[in-house]
C-alpha cells in the first residue's frame, strides 16, 4: 500500500524534468480504476436500455431524458463549486467522497419501481460524478510532468472504454443472469469499497512541484478569477466548444448504440455481452491510447496539435460513421462502428492536456470542471436528449427504424466540431507566433 498519508500535500522542490516515480503509477492506475467505475456506472443505463424499457414502460425520449438532460443538470453544474473546493482542499478526499455517492446513488437505481424514482437516483448519480474527473485531471497533473502528461492522461482517459466495455460485459450479464436490477446493486457496491481503497491508497501530491518554474505558483486562486480567464480564453473556449459538439454525437449514439443494435439490427443481450464490449475496448480504447502518444509527440513541436489531431480524426470518422447507422446486420454494422469508436474520442486528451498545460497549477481542478461543464452540458445534455427525442417523433412515420433515422441526423454535428477544432488549430498557432515574438497572448 502506497501510504496512509492523506493530509496535507507534500512539499517538493520543483522537478520539471523528472521521471514519474512508482507512486505516480500507482495513483495512476487507481484514478483509472475509479473513472473506469465512473464511466461503468453512468453507463449501465445506456447498456441496459432495453429491458429497463420493457420492465418500466419507457419511451425513447424518456431515456433521453434520464441519460441526457437530467444527468447533466447535475453533473456540469455541481462540477463547478467541487472544483473550486479541491482546488482549495485535499483533491484526494474530495474524490473519495464523490465516489462514494455516486456509487450508492447506482444502487438505488436498481431499487426503482417508477420512472420518478429512476430519475431522482440518476440526477444523484450525476451529483456524485461531478466530484470524479475534475481533481483526477489535477492530480494527475501534479504526479506527471509536462512531456509526461499526454500519455498520463491518455491512460487515465481509458477509463471510459473500459468502463463502457466492463459494464457491456458484467452489466449485461448480471442481467441476463439476475435481472437488470442486480446489475445496478452489485456494481454499485464495488464502488462503495473502492472509495476506501482510494483514501488510503492515494496520496495527494504537491501542487505545481512538477511545472517549469516560469509558470506562476499563487497559492490562492479566487473563483471569479478562474471563472474570467477560462471564459475570456479562446482557446480554452473553442476547445470546450469543439469538445461539446463532437460529445453531441458520442453521447448521442452512445446511450443508444445497444438499444438501437438491439431493436433494429437484432443483437441480443449475450450478444452484446460479448461482442459489443469487444469493440468498445479494441476501439474506443485503442483511440484514446494513441490519441495521449499522439498529443504527446505533436504537441511538442506544435500547440496547434491540440486542434488539428481532433479535427483530422473526427473527419475520418464520417463515413464509417454512416456505414455503421446504415449496416443490414448487427455483425457489419459493428465491424464498422470500430471505426467511429477508434477515432471519435481524439478530442478528450487533446482539449483536456491542452487546458491543463494552459493554466496556473491552482486553477486546475476548476479550469478542468469548467471545461467539463461546457462540453458535457453540451454533448451530454443534449446528446442523448434530441437522440431520443428525434426517435419519438420519426416513430410516428417508420416505427422500424426510427433510431437509425435519429442517429442519421447526428452528422451535422461532426461538421460542426471540425469547424471548431481547425478554428483551435488557427488560435494556437496564433498564440504560438505572437509568443515567439514578444506580443502578449490575447
Amino acid at each position: 500500500m502506497a501510504s496512509l498519508d492523506i493530509g496535507e500535500p507534500v512539499v517538493a522542490p520543483p522537478r520539471p524534468q523528472a521521471l514519474p516515480g512508482l507512486r505516480a503509477w500507482i495513483a495512476l492506475a487507481c484514478l483509472c480504476f475509479v473513472y473506469v467505475l465512473n464511466f461503468l456506472d453512468r453507463q449501465l443505463l445506456a447498456i441496459l436500455a432495453k429491458p429497463i424499457e420493457d420492465s418500466l414502460h419507457l419511451t425513447d425520449g424518456q431515456m433521453g431524458l434520464l441519460g441526457g438532460l437530467y444527468f447533466a443538470l447535475f453533473y456540469c453544474f455541481i462540477s463547478i463549486p467541487v472544483g473550486w473546493l479541491a482546488d482549495k482542499s485535499s483533491r484526494v478526499r474530495v474524490l473519495t467522497l464523490a465516489c462514494a455517492i455516486w456509487s450508492a446513488a447506482t444502487m438505488a437505481c436498481g431499487a426503482a419501481g417508477s420512472y420518478a424514482q429512476l430519475a431522482v437516483a440518476r440526477m444523484t448519480v450525476g451529483f456524485g460524478e461531478a466530484g470524479g474527473v475534475p481533481p483526477s485531471y489535477a492530480i494527475i497533473s501534479d504526479y506527471f510532468p509536462p512531456r509526461r502528461r499526454g500519455m498520463a492522461l491518455g491512460i487515465y482517459n481509458l477509463g471510459p472504454p473500459i468502463g463502457a466495455a466492463m459494464g457491456v460485459a458484467f452489466g449485461a450479464s448480471i442481467a441476463v443472469t439476475l435481472g437488470w436490477r442486480y446489475a445496478f446493486v452489485i456494481l454499485g457496491a464495488v464502488g462503495v469499497v473502492t472509495a476506501l481503497a482510494v483514501l488510503l491508497i492515494v496520496r495527494e501530491p504537491a501542487r505545481g512541484a512538477l511545472d517549469p518554474a516560469a509558470i506562476p505558483r499563487a497559492d490562492k486562486a479566487s473563483f471569479g478569477a478562474t471563472l474570467k480567464m477560462f471564459f475570456t480564453r479562446r482557446s480554452l473556449m473553442l476547445a470546450a466548444l469543439g469538445s461539446g459538439a463532437t460529445q453531441i454525437i458520442t453521447y448521442g449514439m452512445g446511450n443508444f448504440a445497444t438499444l438501437f443494435m438491439m431493436r433494429e439490427k437484432g443483437m441480443t443481450l449475450p450478444d452484446v455481452a460479448v461482442w459489443f464490449a469487444l469493440a468498445l475496448i479494441v476501439g474506443m480504447g485503442g483511440g484514446i491510447y494513441a490519441s495521449g502518444r499522439l498529443v504527446d509527440r505533436f504537441a511538442q513541436r506544435s500547440k496547434a496539435a491540440y486542434g488539428w489531431l481532433p479535427a483530422a480524426s473526427l473527419t475520418l470518422a464520417v463515413p464509417l460513421y454512416l456505414l455503421f447507422v446504415w449496416a443490414p446486420t448487427w455483425p457489419l454494422a459493428l465491424a464498422f462502428l470500430l471505426g467511429p469508436l477508434f477515432l471519435n474520442y481524439f478530442y478528450l486528451t487533446a482539449s483536456v492536456a491542452l487546458v491543463q498545460q494552459e493554466v496556473r497549477p491552482d486553477q486546475r481542478v476548476m479550469s478542468g470542471a469548467l471545461l467539463l461543464l461546457v462540453m458535457n452540458f453540451i454533448g451530454m445534455g443534449l446528446g442523448p436528449t434530441y437522440v431520443g427525442a428525434a426517435s419519438d417523433h420519426f416513430r410516428a412515420t417508420d416505427p422500424q427504424q426510427c433510431l437509425q433515422t435519429a442517429l442519421y441526423t447526428l452528422v451535422p454535428f461532426y461538421i460542426l466540431a471540425i469547424a471548431l477544432f481547425v478554428w483551435l488549430a488557427r488560435v494556437l498557432a496564433r498564440e504560438e507566433r505572437s509568443a515567439g515574438k514578444g506580443v502578449p497572448r490575447p
